[in-house]
C-alpha cells in the first residue's frame, strides 16, 4: 500500500518577464517551471536534484508559498495554497518550514539564537510565552544535538555546521509536517555535511517529519533520499527511488550527470567533459529541452516534447527512447 502525498504539485508553471517591453507585442517571458507533476510521499525524504538554472530554488519557493505559480495547483495535505484566504494561508505556515543554504547569512548577527529560532512562533496563534516558549527553544536546539543554554549565545560564536543546526532548530520549532531544505549543505566541509544529514534522517526516524531536500550534489541525493525527481531547466525527467535511479538512470541527462560526478578513481586524471546548457528556453520553444545535448536526439525530439511517462512500477522518465536505457544499453557517450 502507496504512502498518502503529503505534497503535491500539479502542472506547475512558472513563467517571469524577461527583457525590455517592445512598444508592440508581447514582453518575452522565461519559463522557469513547466509542467512539473511531484508527489512527496508522508514522512519521506524526497530528493531534487539538477544544474544551476534547473528550476530547483523556484520550485522551493512555490512550495513554500513565497512566489506564486504562473499554472496549476500546490496541495499541501490537501489543501491548496493558492486558493486559501491570507489568514488560513499564514496559519497553515507552521506546518512547512525552510532551511536555507547560508548557514551564515541566514541568521541575524544582532539577535541571540534564542530569540532567532522562536522566530517562526508568531505564525502561530497560540503560540507560548515566557518561560513556557524559552523550555521549548531549549527543546528544539537539543533536538538537534546542541544545549539549551546556547540559546543566549550569538551567531558569530558557532561554526557553520553548528549554524545550520540552528536553522534546522528554528524549522523544527513550529513542528512542521514538511521541511525544505534548499541546498542546506552546500556550504559546509564534508564531515559537517555528513553530521547535518545524519541529523535530517535522524529528525525524520523520530519525528515523522517530511523532507524535500534539493540540491545540486548527487551524492548527498543518493546517501540520504528514498525517491529523487531530476530537473532539467524547468522540466523534471526523470523520478523514482533514489538508489534505482542512480544505479540504472533511464534519462540521458541522469546518465550526464552521474558521469560529471567526481569520483576517486578519476583523481589527477580530469573529470568527464561535458557540454555547456544552451541559453534556456522561452515559452514559445519546442521539443525536447535537452535536444541539444542528447546523443539519442531525433527528428521527433526536436518536434516534440517527451512527456514523463512510467516505465517500470515508481520509475518514469520525459524521454522519447528511454527505453534503449531500460533493456541496459551501455553508458552514453556525450559529444565534448
Amino acid at each position: 500500500m502507496s504512502t498518502p502525498a503529503l505534497l503535491e504539485l500539479c502542472n506547475v508553471a512558472r513563467d517571469y518577464p524577461v527583457g525590455p517591453t517592445p512598444l508592440f507585442g508581447r514582453r518575452a517571458t522565461l519559463r522557469a517551471l513547466d509542467g512539473i507533476d511531484l508527489k512527496v510521499p508522508a514522512g519521506s525524504i524526497f530528493g531534487v536534484v539538477g544544474e544551476s538554472g534547473s528550476g530547483k530554488s523556484t520550485l522551493a519557493r512555490i512550495v513554500m508559498a513565497l512566489d506564486r505559480p504562473t499554472a496549476g495547483n500546490v496541495l499541501f495535505d490537501g489543501d491548496d495554497l493558492f486558493l486559501l484566504p491570507p489568514a488560513a494561508l499564514a496559519a497553515r505556515r507552521r506546518d512547512f518550514q525552510m532551511v536555507f543554504q547560508d548557514p551564515y547569512g541566514s541568521l541575524d548577527p544582532r539577535s541571540r539564537i534564542g530569540r532567532t529560532v522562536a522566530e517562526p512562533l508568531h505564525v502561530v496563534p497560540d503560540a507560548l510565552r515566557g518561560a513556557e516558549r524559552a523550555a521549548l527553544v531549549g527543546e528544539a536546539l537539543e533536538s538537534v544535538g546542541l544545549k539549551a543554554a546556547d540559546a543566549a549565545r550569538f551567531p558569530h560564536e558557532f561554526s557553520g555546521g553548528q549554524r545550520q543546526r540552528i536553522a534546522i532548530a528554528r524549522a523544527l520549532i513550529t513542528r512542521p509536517k514538511l521541511v525544505v531544505a534548499d541546498e542546506a549543505v552546500s556550504a559546509l566541509d564534508l564531515s559537517v555535511q555528513a553530521q547535518v544529514l545524519n541529523l535530517l534522517r535522524s529528525l525524520r526516524d523520530r519525528h515523522g517529519i517530511t523532507v524535500l531536500f534539493i540540491t545540486h550534489n548527487l551524492a548527498v541525493i543518493d546517501c540520504v533520499a528514498d525517491h529523487v525527481a531530476v530537473m532539467y531547466r524547468g522540466r523534471v525527467v526523470e523520478t523514482g527511488p533514489a538508489q534505482a535511479v542512480f544505479a540504472r538512470p533511464f534519462h540521458p541527462y541522469t546518465q550526464l550527470l552521474i558521469a560529471a560526478e567526481p569520483s576517486l578513481e578519476r583523481i589527477g586524471r580530469g573529470l568527464r567533459r561535458t557540454p555547456s546548457a544552451p541559453p534556456s528556453a522561452q515559452i514559445e520553444g519546442g521539443g525536447c529541452a535537452f535536444l541539444a545535448r542528447c546523443p539519442l536526439a531525433s527528428g521527433r525530439c526536436a518536434a516534440e516534447a517527451p512527456a514523463l511517462r512510467a516505465l517500470e512500477p515508481g520509475r518514469a522518465s520525459a524521454c522519447h527512447h528511454a527505453e534503449a536505457l531500460t533493456e541496459g544499453a551501455s553508458s552514453l557517450h556525450f559529444p565534448t
